[in-house]
C-alpha cells in the first residue's frame, strides 16, 4: 500500500463487501545497485564509443540540450511543469547537471544564468546494473565507473485477504486496484491465486486423509502444483512449514479443525 490511510480505507471497503482481511505494517527496504559514470560530456562521448546503451543515452541528452537551449533565454525563469511536461530522464539528467555546474539556479522556479557549452558540461549518468550486464567489463575498462548501492528504509503497509474462494479474491483485487500500486497488485494477484489453489488442494486431500502427517506427505508428493492457461503457466512451490501455516489459516476461517495429528472438516 502507498500509505497507512490507504491501508485503512481498503480494509474497510473489503470488510463492507464481506471479504475477511487483516492489516499489518512492517519495516521495509529497497535495494538498488547502480553504475554511476561522471565526466565531461565530450569525454563521455569519446570514452563510450562502441557502447551502444551509453551512446544512445548521450544522444538523448544532446537532443534535450539543443531543444532546451533553443527555448530558454538567459535570465528567463521557468517553472518545473514547463520544463517537464512528461517524464524525461535525459532532460532530468541534463537539468541536474546545469544546476550542479552553476548554469541554472532557483527552487520553485529555475533561472538560466548563462548559456553552457555541452561538451564542457560535467554529466552524471546512472544505470541499474542489470541494464549494463552485457557491457560491464567494457565499461570498467573504458570509463571511470562506480558501483553505487542505494538502500532505502521505509514503513510498508499491507492488507492481507483471508479468503480462499476465487470469486472473493477477484473482487478483493478489483477493490485494491484503487489503492495499491500496480506492481503490488500484480504480485497480490499471483499470491491470491496460489494460496487459493493450495488451500483448496489441502481441503480436497483432507476429505480422504484425516491425519495431518499423511495429508502433508500427500501434498508434498504433488509439489509443485501447476495452473495452466492458454499461453501461461503458474508453478506453485511450498514446503512443510508453508503447509502448516495454510492449515492454521484454514482453521481460523472455519474450514477445518486440527488437533494433534487429526484433521476434521
Amino acid at each position: 500500500m502507498l500509505s497507512r490511510e490507504d491501508m485503512i480505507k481498503l480494509s474497510k471497503e473489503l470488510s463492507k463487501e464481506g471479504i475477511m482481511n487483516k492489516t499489518r505494517k512492517e519495516l521495509g527496504w529497497e535495494v538498488h545497485h547502480l553504475i554511476v559514470i561522471r565526466d565531461k560530456f565530450s569525454e563521455l562521448v569519446r570514452k563510450s564509443e562502441g557502447i551502444e546503451i551509453i551512446e544512445d543515452t548521450l544522444e538523448e541528452i544532446k537532443a534535450s540540450f539543443d531543444t532546451l537551449m533553443d527555448e530558454w533565454d538567459v535570465g528567463e525563469e521557468k517553472e518545473f511543469k514547463d520544463l517537464f511536461d512528461e517524464v524525461n530522464i535525459s532532460k532530468l539528467t541534463l537539468i541536474t547537471a546545469l544546476i550542479e555546474n552553476g548554469y541554472v539556479e532557483g527552487e520553485e522556479k529555475l533561472k538560466l544564468i548563462k548559456k553552457p557549452k555541452l561538451d564542457e558540461l560535467e554529466i552524471e549518468l546512472r544505470f541499474n546494473i542489470d541494464e549494463l550486464e552485457d557491457v560491464l567489463d567494457e565499461i570498467e575498462e573504458k570509463l571511470d565507473a562506480t558501483l553505487t548501492t542505494e538502500l532505502s528504509f521505509m514503513r510498508k503497509y499491507f492488507v492481507e485477504v483471508l479468503e480462499i474462494e476465487e470469486e472473493l479474491i477477484k473482487r478483493a483485487l478489483e477493490i485494491a486496484g484503487r489503492y495499491a500500486t500496480e506492481e503490488s497488485l500484480v504480485e497480490a494477484m499471483f499470491v491470491g491465486i496460489g494460496k487459493s489453489v493450495l488451500a483448496n488442494t489441502i481441503l480436497a486431500i483432507a476429505e480422504k486423509r484425516d491425519k495431518k502427517i499423511e495429508l502433508i506427505e500427500t501434498l508434498l508428493e504433488h509439489e509443485p502444483l501447476t495452473i495452466e492457461g492458454w499461453r501461461e503457466k503458474i508453478n506453485i512451490y511450498f514446503d512443510e512449514e508453508a503447509v502448516e501455516e495454510i492449515l492454521k489459516e484454514l482453521q481460523k476461517m472455519g474450514y477445518l479443525k486440527v488437533k494433534g495429528n487429526r484433521i476434521w472438516l
